[in-house]
């Protein structure tokens, strides 16, 4: 994994068709900011279409989609996916409907910031890159769960791109040649977690070229604001965990014992609060920093529990091809 400088003169000039995939599953709330932030980017508007594809949605998603279609200066094709739940079976269509040699990659719930594309497609100038990544920043956020992920910038890429078994790009902020797409295969269709470690490391594995990091092409999102978001937002990347054992042999995560989370604790009890108070007195430390302890091995437990009590289901093995 990289980050080269593109020459700005060679990033003027090279204006390849991009096609934006986004699946949404009942998304009304997030289609009006969504299509604001679309509006607002600065990559030229007839080099780039817009896919969004309803995923079985029970709400008004499909219907504000095709009406903004009629109505925007940008080239919006909503879609459908009905037959399968799946992000990636939803992106599986926008891919087979795009048109564009460039295919990028976001959700919903993302927020692009103006220059996104204009930062994100640069690097494929150079024929090596395959992948580019662009960074995921936290949208402001009140609760004291949001201000702790926030300060562990739980959404970050540098964590995927840091991989111990390869590195990975979420698709929350992903671009990748339609040509490798058509050489290394689609998303599992029925895979429900884990699927852009897994579409990028099969990529990777080809062996056809490499993955770029684009800092500066930035989407923001939303932490996660209540115990149940965060339980259920680390369970799935202890699913996650348990799907890429399965299917690429990535270590499983080691489980924490009762005697050890004790041991956290009671350090957090009788040293790691004493000491923060005392910063807190001086203004050097804030309610995060005293409940930092506990919510890391709240997520620990959620983790631990998603890779323990699945098993990756027999149709996920799929891949879709082109």
């Amino acid at each position: 994994m990289n980050h080269q400088p593109v020459d700005a003169t060679t990033a003027t000039s090279f204006l390849p068709m991009v096609s934006v995939v986004i699946p949404i599953y009942n998304g009304e709330a997030d289609l009006p900011d969504l299509l604001n932030c679309l509006l607002s980017q600065t990559y030229p508007k007839d080099r780039v279409e817009y896919l969004l594809v309803d995923n079985n949605s029970s709400d008004r998603t499909l219907a504000i989609l095709k009406i903004s279609a009629e109505n925007c200066p940008i080239t919006i094709h909503p879609l459908s996916e009905n037959q399968i739940q799946s992000s990636y079976a939803a992106r599986n269509t926008g891919i087979r409907a795009a048109r564009g040699e460039i295919i990028v990659f976001t959700d919903a719930d993302c927020r692009p910031q103006p220059q996104w594309l204009d930062a994100l497609i640069p690097p494929f100038v150079n024929k090596e890159v395959v992948i580019v990544a662009g960074e995921i920043l936290a949208l402001p956020g009140t609760t004291l769960l949001e201000q702790h992920a926030d300060r562990q910038e739980t959404l970050s890429q540098k964590h995927t791109l840091g991989h111990s078994f390869r590195p990975y790009g979420q698709t929350a902020n992903l671009a990748i040649r339609r040509i490798d797409l058509e050489k290394a295969g689609l998303f599992r269709p029925y895979l429900t977690t884990g699927g852009d470690a897994d579409i990028c490391w099969r990529i990777l594995g080809e062996n056809i070229g490499r993955l770029e990091f684009a800092p500066n092409a930035i989407v923001q999102h939303r932490h996660r604001a209540t115990l149940q978001e965060l339980q259920s937002q680390w369970r799935r990347y202890g699913r996650s965990n348990r799907y890429l054992h399965e299917l690429h042999g990535v270590d499983l995560m080691r489980e924490m014992t009762p005697k050890e989370y004790g041991y956290r604790l009671v350090r957090w009890l009788l040293k790691e609060i004493p000491r923060d108070i005392k910063k807190a007195i001086g203004g050097q430390a804030t309610l995060v920093d005293l409940l930092n302890t506990p919510i890391g091995l709240f997520t620990a437990r959620a983790r631990a529990a998603g890779q323990r009590d699945t098993k990756l289901p027999e149709n996920a093995k799929i891949i879709d091809f082109l």
